[in-house]
């Protein structure tokens, strides 16, 4: 049997997992949508996540400038204070933070088989100017994926709906399709306006 679907795209396979049994998924979840989705507004505005080497230490040793925290600590953290918009990926993290205690800036201690990371007296200087321009702190109205408030409102938007999906019940789906329909249709209205 053939599927019409071509595999990088969404189709026709609905979302999240299968209710044909236990594990199985017969299409992308949510939250893969949902990242294509701002993937492919980033790429129509030509903008871009944070994710350079330098970006990533920046973010760390802002972190760490304020109290020491463990690379997962660091990680929620840099989500939590870009407001979600970027989350960096333990594969880049995790060597930083080791290149950054070998380089004497941070220094890590294990205690109770966790790694806690701590800015030394050496790295002061780099992680309290880190700490300054950040990645995540925005100038004027741009948020961190250099979009306006417009798609930034829409990403937050799509968020809700997502979570609505996976945790909501028929009803309140129901209800939430609803109002999307209506605020599209409201957005029409004011292209329509003088």
């Amino acid at each position: 049997m053939s599927s019409s679907s071509t595999g990088a795209g969404f189709g026709p396979r609905p979302f999240g997992p299968g209710r044909g049994g236990a594990g199985r998924s017969t299409g992308p979840s949510l939250s893969e949508a949902f990242d294509h989705l701002r993937s492919a507004v980033e790429q129509r505005l030509g903008t871009r996540e944070p994710h350079e080497a330098g970006d990533v230490r920046a973010a760390i040793l802002a972190v760490l400038a304020e109290q020491p925290s463990t690379g997962a600590g660091v990680i929620a953290e840099i989500a939590q204070r870009s407001g979600g918009a970027w989350k960096p990926d333990a594969g880049a993290v995790y060597p930083t933070l080791q290149l950054l205690v070998d380089e004497g800036v941070i220094a890590a201690e294990v205690t109770a088989g966790r790694k806690t990371y701590s800015v030394t007296d050496e790295g002061r200087a780099e992680a309290d100017a880190a700490a300054s321009h950040a990645p995540w702190q925005t100038s004027g109205k741009r948020d961190l994926l250099g979009m306006g408030p417009l798609p930034k409102s829409g990403v937050e938007l799509a968020q809700a709906a997502a979570a609505v999906q996976r945790s909501g019940t028929p009803e309140q789906q129901k209800q939430a399709a609803a109002l999307l329909d209506e605020t599209r249709r409201k957005l029409y209205a004011i292209l329509a306006q003088d």
